[in-house]
Order: structure tokens, then C-alpha cells, then sequence
């Protein structure tokens, strides 16, 4: 939690706070007072300890060695810049008390942080008040003092005989030069280009120097950075030229000279020998475990061994860029003066850098440890596909086989290397090779869809249902032997649009459409071959009636075991009706109460039954008992009702034991592709063998796809619709009412726009200001705030219906005004409608207002008691209207005898608006279906329209064309819905 978040009640700072605080008075200034000061020397001092004091013009021109450079801060005082009582001190306890600025006390203070380890201890008396120049050793000094200007602080001197300047830089020789017989050693300086008199200049540390200059009665110091070696410190603090006597002339051209040669300049004259060479050492040392640690470092003739960066002199700097050049022309590797690599790196710079440095002149190579050969195969790879036989009926074990080189690859570690999407692979006797070639990257891509890399427990493996998979494995490789069972499966499942007639079942009592005997062939087909799928046709084309062919196909070539279909529990009592009327010779049993209400085990309660019916909602409660017997067929009916995994439903599903589970659902996606994959890890298991994965390479590409060519109509985002479609075709039938079943009669649907009424408008506007406010500020996390937001959109939904269904006052509801008028109308001319909300509590008002208007209706929500007495209520035709919840009647009733449908309020979902409407529009309607969809113009609801498009697309993508999918209902939707 924010420690600095007001409580509750506790007014909030104001915006006024960021500003600085102005200063209660003006401040005042300060400086840098510069001293230049010398020792006394010992005959002054009387035997006392020798104090430190300032120079004169005269004390120099008397004695110019043993100089010093003091700072300390200086204050405004009247006559100009004083000592006064401000001290290194006083600024380092941040100037308490004091008017001085705070940006130049800080600079002070940092001053003294980079002078106060290097103070000579013992030198000043006073040090409390005074900084050594000469003794700091922070390179950082000469940025500092140069930002002192901008600060305002000036450099000044502290005596009115002293001018102090800072100059922009110096440059510092050491010339050797012939003196008599000997040599001689002596600084040459210029500062800012101008030549200096070397005798007066100092050193500070090896950062920069300072030059005293004598000017008249006054006395110039000039501070300047330049970077010294020890050569050129050493001689400008000699009191004078350093000699070289004659008789030690040879001493030190063999001893110093080739030490010191980089950092002297010979005069023209002088005949010395040239200094050897600097020699560039690459030390390797080869390790266990294909472990490879390299350094470079330069050999000095004369100065031992230095550090690779930074090189010492031109030669080295040349030597430098020769060598980075070469590496950056041969060696895969980033260069680096030192290194520990390992694995692939390791093969690379044992293969490529190597050889090159042992190539280069002026490097030598020192090489320790046991030397190990590497070598880099650039043959194409050859790849053959196999499948053999496994103990799981549903699983294959896959043999990948890759030789390059007439080598032939181990595939685990090929297989790690492909899935970590590593760029090369090391095998274990020193060679390797490339990974970016075209049979290796769709080698990658196909194990990727066949299984997670943290998946494939006991060795690679692809599914029976991955026959798709299969083919694109062949077309990869240049040999392939599946196993023959698997042959034969994938044989057939390649022949998919041309599936072979099955027999008829001469129990079946009815006479199937052409597009129902296709399904049923299909059925038939993959229970041949005991695959599972699912049958997606439109609501209202019979499903029911071509599963129900399909077990009694599989009873008549021989099945025993039982059948089990899981439904919605509304939906029970329609198996049992479907089955007595088109396959009377097959055995029902509904299976509608717990074991421990029925009293009696499952298996005894359905001994003799060929079909048995349960709920999903006991199928989750007696989980145990449905688990445990091996079926020979499963049908899970309205399957969208386990198409989440999370839940106990789903976790009971996927339990069940069978050759084959059938998926029966008009909407086998509603929201997003994951929905998809649900019901295919039931019904396919291993089509696509991880919910990871399936996510990684379908869903965020299609739905989520944040990349220019993941946009509607890209490309990538087409090759990955195409791509799924592949893979699930075979598993996946769909027909729509508009291609198999033209005989229906004409569907005209209709958007009727009603206006608020001023009074409904003024309650409306005003709660969607307050609520659009605070959803607004919460979709940065939908996830955590997902209930509140929905609520809110709940509110707002039930508002555009009717104020008072949320307590906004008793102001007349402008859409019940509108339905009301249409039914008069369709009533009085003998007509019949279905009305669907999903709210209840509208549809209360609804009844309400036809029983005022003297209209007979039934209704049906999850409260009604007796189901199919309602039902027959209206089909009977004494009730012309039937108001129905869309919870409790989207699904599992036919209700043809209506040809007017009215929807009350839209859906977020279109799949479940559609089922609304085929309750009537199905086969058994000869009328024309009027849909009227009444959308309160103005609101919340317009945006659900434009929500619901998005949506089609998704089911259509996959399922009926090639259209580009949607996305899941995100925060982007839901401030969409806010928009004006």
C-alpha cells in the first residue's frame, strides 16, 4: 500500500505543493577562494613544525619549489569576497541556518566528498579550512570545477596580488635531449596551445596541472585537466631537468629507456635503438564441459604485463583495431577483451577464433588445458518420420531422425534445442551446426503444434486425432513409415469430404435428409475408426435424430456396452422422446436423481439399457459413479455447457471412460477459441495435445494479434485461421439452415429503434454518467475488477429496459409500450410469438401488462415447475404468446407453431440470440418467422449490437467461411460501450 496516500477523511495535497517553496529572503553567494601556499622552509621554522603559508610575488621570485594550491569558500562580503565564518564545515552540514543557495552549497560539498580522502594529513594546520588541490585524485575534478560557472560561483583568488584562471586543457612532453655526453629528461607544456614555462608547473595527482607565472607585482595561477602518465608527473615535480650522466647513458637505454620510451619524445638527433615491440598475449584455457575462458592482455618490453583496454600508446591502439576488425570479419561472437564461454559459443570460438588468432602476427597464443577439436557441419539435413505402435490407443510414438554430414543427430537434444528456439545445436563429438535452415524450421513448427516442449514426458509422440499433423510431418520428410494402424486412419481421414455410405440401421425409423445421412455417414465413420468429433449444425437441423442413427448403427454391427448422453437437464426428457420416436428397439433410461436419492447404484438402476440419459449437473454431483464403467460412445449434448476447463463439469467430462465422446452443439465457440480447444481435448484428445500452446499459436495470433500483420485481413493472421481450420477439419461438422435446409421457409428479421421517453432518457443519461466514470477507471484491470464492471453494464442494460427495475422511479417502461402494439397486431390476426429476455424481472412486467391488456400468455424461467406442461399450454393454442427467459428456454424446445419471435433486450452473445430464435425457425416450420429485435435507441444496447458483429465473426471464421475472427469481449470492448 502507498505509505503516502491520504486516509480517509484527510483533505488531499494541493497541486500548488510541487512548486519550490520561495526563499524568505534573497540568498546569498558564494565562492571558491584559491591560494597558492609553500611550506616554510626549515631555517624558518626555528626547529617548530613548518607552517603553511601564503606566497608572495615576491616569497616566489626568492623560492619557487615547494608550492602547494589551497581552496576554500569564500562569502560576499562589503568590500568583495571574504573569509568570514563560512567553512567546508559549515556547507557540509547542508548550510543550516544560512541564506547561502542550495544548488551551490551541494556543489561545495561534493567538492569536498571528492577532495577529503586525498587531504594531506598533517600538511595544513587549518585543514577544517582548506582543500589540497594538488593531492585529489578524482578525475571527476576538472567536470566540477568547470560547473561552477553555471552555478554562479566564480574561482577567485583569496590575496589581491594573485590572479587564478581555468583553462580548457593542456598538453604534457617529456622530451629526451643530449646534454654534454649524457641526456636529459625535461617537461615540455602548453596550456590551451600556449606555451607554458615548465620549471613553474606543478602536477595535480595525475588529473591534471596548475602553472604560476610571475606577471609584473602579481602572480598568475592557471588551473588546467590533462591526464599524466607516472613519467610526466614524476619529472615536473623534479626541481629541475633530470640528467643522465654519460658514464650511465648505456645503463639506461638497456634498463629505463624501453620502459619508458611511449611516454618520452627523443629529440631527431638522438641515435637510440628502436624499443621492442608490444606483444598481444591471448591466453586460452580450455575447460570441462565444452568450457572455453580467453583473455587478452598486452606484454610491455620492460613494463610487464597491462591490461588490454586501455591500450597504452598508438601502436597498441593499431594493433587493437587490427585485431576487432579480423574478429568482427570471421568470428560469430561478440569481441570482448575476456570471457567465459560455454556450449555453442564455446564450438565458435574454438572453430572460428582460434585458428584466427594464431593466424594474426603480433599475437601469440598461450593455450592450457586438454584441447578440443571443434567443427561446424554446413551440410542440408536430412530428416526421416516414423510412428510406432505405443501402449495408449490414442498415442503414437514419434521417431524423428535428422542426419547432416552422413552424422546423425540424437533427436532429445535436437528436439530441446529446436523447442528453446536456440539458434544452433553442439553435438557431443565437437561438431555442430545451424538451426536456420527451412526443413528445421518447419521440423520446429510441427513439434511445436504437436505437443509443449514440457509435455512430451517419455519422448515425442503425436496423436491419433493429429493425422493432419501427420501429412505435414511427410511432406517435411524424405523417408516416413507410420505404423500401420495409423496408415490406415490417416489414410481415411485424408479422404474426408468423400467418407464411404455406412448401412442404414434397420431400426431406425425415419427418413433422413441428404444432409442428415451425410452426418450420419460421417458419424459412422469416425466410429469405425473410434475417433471422437463434433456435429455443429445449426440448431434445428436434427442433430439429435442423426446421433441417435449413429448408435443404432453401432448397436447393430455388434456393440454391447452402453451409450451415455449428457445433457441439460431441461433437455432430458427430449432424448427419451426422440428415441421411442425414431429407434423404438433401443433401451432408455433416464437417469434424473442422485445415487443416494435413488438409493440404488447406477449400474443397477440402468442394467439392460442401451441408452442412459443424465444431466450434467449429475454427472458432477455423482462423478464417481459415471467414471468408473467403460462406455462405448459418450454424447455430450449442448456441449458449450463444459467449454470451460476450470470447471467441476468440464474435470467430470473428462473423466469419463469411451472409445469415442461426441461433441453435440450448435455454438462450439461462442467467445474465444479457447472454447474450441475445450471441446476438442474431450472429444480429440491430442489434436492439439496443450492448452499452452493452442493459446501461443492460435488464439493470440487470431484474437489478440497486436503486430501490423495480425490485423483483419493480414496475412499471418489468414495462414493461422487456414492453418486451424486444417488441422480440425476432419473432427468438426457444421452445416447452416441456409445450405441444407432451403425448404425452410423465409426468416425476415427487423431492428425496431424505440425512443425514451424525456422522463426515461433524463434517469437514463444521469446513471450513465456515474457509471461510465467509475467503470472508466477500472479496466487497467479488468481480471481483478471484472464482477464490478459487469455489474455496472448489468445496471445500465435493465435501465434502458425500465427504470424501475432497479429502483429509478416508476416511470413507464417506452420498449414495453412498443411490444405492446405489436402483439395487439399479431394477436388479432391469429398469429403466435415467442417474447425472450434475459431478465426476469422484465419479463414479470411484461406479464403484468398482458394481463391489463387482456392477452392469454404462458411464461417459462428457471422457476416453472412444470416444464413440459407449459410447453403443451402453449402448443395446445390457448395462450398466443409465450414469454420465455433466455436461461431457461435458448436451448432443447421446439416451438414451431409460433412464426413471431420478439427479442427484448440484445445479447452479448449472437450464438445464444440465434438459438432464441430457432426455437420456431426449424425443420417442421412451413410459416415465414418474423424476428423483431427492439433496441432502445440511444444506449447501451446499441453498442451490443456492434459487439455481437464482432462476435459472428468468430464463430464464422473457423466453422463457415473464411472470414477473419474477432476478439473475446476485452477492456477495449467495454470502453467501447462507454463511448458517446
Amino acid at each position: 500500500m502507498d505509505a503516502a496516500r491520504p486516509t480517509p477523511g484527510e483533505p488531499a495535497a494541493s497541486w500548488r505543493s510541487l512548486l519550490p517553496s520561495p526563499p524568505a529572503e534573497p540568498v546569498e553567494s558564494l565562492a571558491l577562494g584559491v591560494e597558492l601556499r609553500q611550506r616554510e622552509t626549515s631555517a624558518e621554522a626555528h626547529w617548530a613544525p613548518r607552517r603553511i603559508q601564503a606566497v608572495t610575488p615576491r616569497r616566489f621570485a626568492r623560492d619557487p619549489h615547494d608550492l602547494l594550491v589551497g581552496l576554500r569558500p569564500l562569502m560576499r562580503g562589503a568590500g568583495g569576497w571574504i573569509k568570514g565564518d563560512v567553512t567546508w564545515e559549515s556547507l557540509r552540514r547542508s548550510g543550516r541556518g544560512r541564506r547561502w543557495g542550495a544548488a551551490q552549497v551541494r556543489w561545495f560539498t561534493e567538492l569536498h566528498a571528492l577532495a577529503r580522502d586525498d587531504r594531506i594529513l598533517g600538511g595544513f594546520t587549518d585543514t577544517s579550512e582548506w582543500l589540497t588541490l594538488d593531492t585529489i585524485e578524482a578525475s571527476l575534478l576538472w567536470v566540477h570545477l568547470g560547473a561552477a560557472a553555471a552555478l554562479g560561483i566564480p574561482v577567485v583568488p583569496t590575496r589581491k596580488d594573485l590572479d587564478v584562471a581555468l583553462a580548457r586543457g593542456a598538453d604534457v612532453d617529456v622530451v629526451l635531449t643530449r646534454e654534454d655526453e649524457g641526456l636529459r629528461l625535461a617537461p615540455r607544456v602548453e596550456i590551451d596551445g600556449a606555451p607554458a614555462d615548465a620549471p613553474t608547473v606543478r602536477p595535480v595527482a595525475r588529473s591534471g596541472l596548475y602553472a604560476v607565472a610571475p606577471d609584473g607585482a602579481r602572480l598568475r595561477v592557471t588551473l588546467a585537466p590533462v591526464p599524466l602518465s607516472e613519467t610526466a608527473r614524476a619529472v615536473l615535480l623534479s626541481p629541475g631537468p633530470i640528467i643522465v650522466p654519460a658514464q650511465e647513458v648505456d645503463d639506461f637505454v638497456r634498463d629505463a629507456y624501453p620502459a619508458l620510451s611511449r611516454h618520452l619524445t627523443p629529440a631527431p638527433e638522438l641515435d637510440l635503438p628502436a624499443p621492442p615491440h608490444t606483444t598481444l598475449v591471448a591466453a586460452v584455457a580450455f575447460r570441462p564441459g565444452d568450457t572455453i575462458e580467453y583473455t587478452f592482455r598486452w606484454e610491455r618490453a620492460g613494463a610487464g604485463s597491462g591490461a588490454y583496454d586501455p591500450p597504452a600508446d598508438d601502436t597498441e591502439s593499431a594493433a587493437a583495431d587490427a585485431l576487432e576488425r579480423a574478429w568482427a570479419d570471421s568470428v560469430p561472437l561478440p569481441f570482448a577483451p575476456a570471457a567465459t564461454l560455454r556450449g555453442i559459443d564455446a564450438a565458435e570460438f574454438g572453430a572460428r577464433a582460434l585458428p584466427l588468432l594464431e593466424s594474426l602476427e603480433g599475437v601469440r597464443v598461450v593455450v592450457t588445458g586438454t584441447r578440443r577439436s571443434y567443427r561446424e557441419l554446413t551440410d542440408d539435413p536430412r530428416i526421416t518420420v516414423s510412428t510406432v505402435e505405443s501402449t495408449d490407443p490414442d498415442w503414437f510414438d514419434l521417431g524423428i531422425i535428422v542426419e547432416i554430414g552422413g552424422r546423425r543427430v540424437p533427436f532429445t537434444p535436437l528436439f530441446t534445442a529446436l523447442a528453446l528456439r536456440r539458434k544452433k545445436i553442439l553435438l557431443s563429438d565437437g561438431r555442430y551446426f545451424s538451426l536456420a535452415h527451412p526443413a528445421l524450421d518447419r521440423l520446429r513448427e510441427l513439434i511445436d503444434e504437436a505437443a509443449g516442449f514440457d509435455e512430451w514426458e517419455a519422448g515425442p509422440r503425436i496423436s491419433r486425432y493429429q493425422t493432419a499433423l501427420w501429412s505435414d510431418f511427410e511432406d517435411l520428410a524424405d523417408i516416413s513409415a507410420p505404423a500401420v494402424s495409423w496408415r490406415e486412419a490417416a489414410s481415411a481421414l485424408r479422404n474426408v469430404d468423400r467418407v464411404e455410405q455406412a448401412p442404414l440401421p434397420t431400426g431406425l425409423r425415419a427418413e433422413l435428409r441428404p444432409y442428415q445421412r451425410d452426418g450420419f455417414d460421417r458419424l459412422a465413420f469416425l466410429w469405425q475408426h473410434r475417433l471422437g468429433g463434433i456435429l455443429a449444425d445449426d440448431m434445428g437441423l436434427g442433430k439429435t435424430l442423426q446421433v441417435l442413427a449413429l448408435l443404432a448403427h453401432a448397436r447393430e454391427t455388434g456393440e454391447r456396452r452402453p451409450f451415455l448422453v449428457v445433457a441439460p437437464t431441461s433437455v432430458l426428457s427430449v432424448w427419451r422422446e426422440e428415441a421411442a420416436r425414431f429407434t423404438p428397439g433401443l433401451r432408455v433410461r433416464v437417469v434424473d436423481s442422485t445415487s443416494a436419492t435413488r438409493g440404488t447404484p447406477l449400474a443397477v438402476a440402468t442394467a439392460g439399457a442401451d441408452i442412459i440419459v443424465t444431466s450434467y449437473t449429475l454427472l458432477r454431483l455423482d462423478e464417481a459413479e459415471f467414471t468408473a464403467p467403460e462406455w462405448a460412445l459418450v454424447i455430450l449434448d449442448e456441449a458449450q455447457f463444459v467449454k470451460n476447463p476450470r470447471t467441476r463439469a468440464y474435470r467430470a467430462a473428462a473423466g469419463l471412460h469411451a472409445d469415442v465422446t461426441l461433441a453435440v452443439t450448435g455454438t462450439p465457440l461462442e467467445n474465444s477459441l479457447a472454447e474450441l480447444w475445450t471441446l476438442l481435448s474431450l472429444t480429440s484428445p491430442g489434436l492439439f495435445a496443450s492448452a499452452r500452446r493452442f493459446r501461443e499459436e492460435y488464439v493470440k495470433p487470431i484474437e489478440q494479434g497486436k503486430v501490423p500483420e495480425n490485423v483483419e485481413g493480414g496475412p499471418y493472421r489468414a495462414r493461422r485461421i487456414e492453418r486451424l481450420r486444417h488441422r480440425i477439419r476432419p473432427f468438426v461438422l457444421r452445416r447452416t439452415k441456409e445450405l441444407v435446409a432451403s425448404e425452410l421457409p423465409p426468416r425476415q428479421e427487423q431492428e425496431l429503434r424505440i425512443e425514451l421517453s424525456s422522463a426515461h432518457r433524463a434517469v437514463y443519461d444521469t446513471v450513465l454518467q456515474r457509471e461510465r466514470q467509475k467503470v472508466l477507471g477500472l479496466l487497467e484491470d479488468l481480471d481483478r475488477n471484472r464482477f464490478i464492471v459487469f455489474r455496472s453494464l448489468t445496471l445500465l442494460r435493465m435501465l434502458a429496459l425500465a427504470p424501475s427495475l432497479v429502483d429509478a422511479g416508476n416511470i413507464r417502461s417506452s420498449k414495453l409500450d412498443a411490444l405492446l402494439e405489436r402483439l395487439d397486431e399479431v394477436v388479432a390476426e391469429g398469429h403466435r410469438a415467442l417474447v425472450f429476455s434475459q431478465f426476469t424481472s422484465y419479463l414479470s412486467l411484461v406479464s403484468a401488462a398482458l394481463d391489463a391488456h387482456g392477452i392469454r400468455h404462458v411464461s417459462l424461467d428457471g422457476s416453472t415447475r412444470d416444464r413440459a406442461g407449459t410447453v403443451e399450454e402453449f402448443r395446445a393454442g390457448d395462450a398466443p404468446v409465450f414469454l420465455i427467459s433466455l436461461k431457461a428456454g435458448g436451448f432443447g424446445l421446439t416451438l414451431t407453431e409460433a412464426d413471431y419471435v420478439f427479442l427484448l433486450d440484445p445479447w452479448w452473445n449472437p450464438a445464444a440470440e440465434a438459438q432464441a430464435i430457432d426455437r420456431t425457425h426449424r425443420i417442421g416450420q412451413h410459416r415465414p418467422v418474423n424476428v423483431y429485435r427492439l433496441i432502445a435507441d440511444g444506449t447501451i444496447e446499441e453498442k451490443v449490437l456492434a459487439l455481437q458483429e464482432r462476435k459472428s465473426r468468430l464463430f464464422h471464421a473457423v466453422l463457415d467461411d473464411d472470414e477473419m475472427l474477432s476478439r473475446a469481449l476485452t477492456a477495449e470492448d467495454i470502453r467501447d460501450l462507454f463511448e458517446d
